[in-house]
């Protein structure tokens, strides 16, 4: 006859809070200047922090590293929904990009970058998931 245990109570919150931590963030491993190939990056933009960027995640999608000044990148979101695409840098300025109904959920922030560490999020205008590819170019 088999005997029953009882359920541990406590691993049940701990699954569920690590579940809802995860979902949603598409979490890469930092990259570094100069780039070799365009990065890519897929994921569900999902963040619960509403702010002037729409809703993004606390945790940045990608953190690019620029190792030398005047590096020219190009950070795209496609995505479903109305997403948003946002870049901060180690210097605190943040650039804010969201989609609107001309754009075909398609956002982009090229630019000429100085030298430091830039954390890339994607978020969306309105709550709930939403996949998105992200890509990160180099030009010459």
């Amino acid at each position: 006859m088999a005997t029953l245990r009882p359920l541990n109570w406590f691993a049940l919150p701990t699954a569920i809070a690590l579940a809802l931590g995860l979902s949603g963030t598409a979490i890469a491993n930092p990259i570094q200047t100069p780039l070799s190939t365009n990065v890519v990056v897929n994921g569900s933009a999902s963040g619960g922090q509403s702010g002037d960027c729409g809703y993004v995640s606390s945790t940045p999608t990608q953190v690019v590293r620029v190792t030398e000044d005047f590096t020219s990148l190009r950070f795209s979101v496609q995505g479903s929904g109305q997403p948003t695409l946002m870049v901060t840098g180690s210097n605190g300025r943040t650039q804010c990009v969201m989609a609107d109904r001309f754009s075909q959920g398609a956002v982009e922030i090229p630019g000429v970058w100085e030298r430091g560490t830039y954390s890339i999020f994607v978020g969306d205008r309105s709550q709930g998931n939403h996949p998105f590819t992200l890509s990160i170019s180099q030009g010459n």
